[in-house]
């Protein structure tokens, strides 16, 4: 398999579909679950489907390791190789790690004056100009519509697509199509909003928002829970 092949198994081509085109660029959007579920897993994909097209990503982690944000890379980069049968796969993970940055904000560090410093020297130190953003680990119990649009303004500033993940409680099945807190608060900063559920032996991606759209798509993708590429039931 070639990496355009893997990039049409991602689900993002579904989501594409769903929400007439995609995030888009200049706009926020975020995946929310439970623990364990795979949202480092989907934010990695969602950035590994850019970095395969040959764009360019910075990843911010909030409190996390860059090695160990590397390693979220290596492995599901590989597992993504050994289950597609990818062709060229020590080449197409050359141009992955060429075009990725990851920058890491401990102790509560983070801040967007302080990623669009980070932003700035990559411009001008290592001629890197991302064309998409991920960011996971953020706090979104203190967080605010302001701060979240400060943060859409940066990804206005890239011209890029900013793409998040949100730790929720576990919810009732009669909510499986509910905004779950603590996204529900501030959802009026974001464009598009997903949740991923575990079933069995697959993960459901459901989407939440969709733009201003009135009527959302109850309509849901079903992922390998070690690949998180679409699979049918």
């Amino acid at each position: 398999m070639h990496s355009k092949e893997l990039n049409e198994r991602s689900p993002l081509r579904l989501l594409e579909q769903s929400i007439h085109g995609g995030l888009g660029r200049g706009n926020l959007g975020v995946v929310a679950a439970q623990p364990g579920v795979g949202k480092t897993a989907f934010l990695v994909g969602v950035a590994l489907d850019d970095l395969m097209r040959g764009r360019k990503v910075l990843h911010i982690a909030v409190d996390e390791p860059v090695e160990k944000i590397r390693d979220y890379y290596d492995e599901i980069f590989m597992d993504l190789a050994r289950s597609s049968n990818l062709e060229d796969a020590c080449n197409e993970r050359l141009k992955m790690e060429r075009n990725r940055n990851i920058h890491t904000y401990r102790g509560n560090t983070f801040s967007v004056a302080r990623l669009r410093e980070a932003i700035a020297f990559l411009q001008i130190h290592m001629q890197f100009s991302p064309e998409s953003l991920i960011i996971e680990g953020f706090n979104f119990e203190k967080t605010t519509v302001e701060e979240l649009e400060g943060l859409r303004q940066v990804a206005r500033e890239i011209n890029g697509e900013l793409w998040m993940s949100a730790v929720t409680a576990l919810q009732p099945a009669t909510a499986e199509h509910a905004i779950p807190e603590p996204v529900a608060r501030v959802a009026g900063a974001f464009d598009v909003i997903l949740s991923m559920r575990p079933g069995r032996g697959v993960v459901h991606l459901h989407l939440l928002k969709d733009h201003d759209n009135p009527e959302v798509s109850a309509s849901h993708v079903a992922l390998d829970p070690t690949t998180l590429l679409l699979v049918s039931e």
